[in-house]
């Protein structure tokens, strides 16, 4: 009786047109910052390894971490 996966299937469409542009910006952002972490030639705070981590893990929050702390570093470009 798994009931959260029922709710999650019984959302009215119109949740699902406010939830689906939400996920796409938070997946872009995800995809955006682990390209830049990989061609950029290192960080200012943290390791390569512990960035990708708190992308993945942390989500929006990870990802907007990411941009704001590591704006001002060297990268590749």
């Amino acid at each position: 009786m798994n009931t959260s996966v029922n709710t999650l299937t019984q959302l009215d469409p119109k949740v699902w047109l406010l939830l689906t542009p939400v996920m796409l910006i938070e997946i872009g952002l995800l995809i955006f910052c682990l390209v830049k972490l990989i061609r950029s030639k290192g960080t200012r705070y943290l390791n390569k390894g512990i960035w990708a981590l708190i992308i993945i893990f942390v989500q929006l929050i990870g990802s907007i971490l990411y941009l704001v702390l590591e704006s001002g570093h060297n990268d590749s470009d």
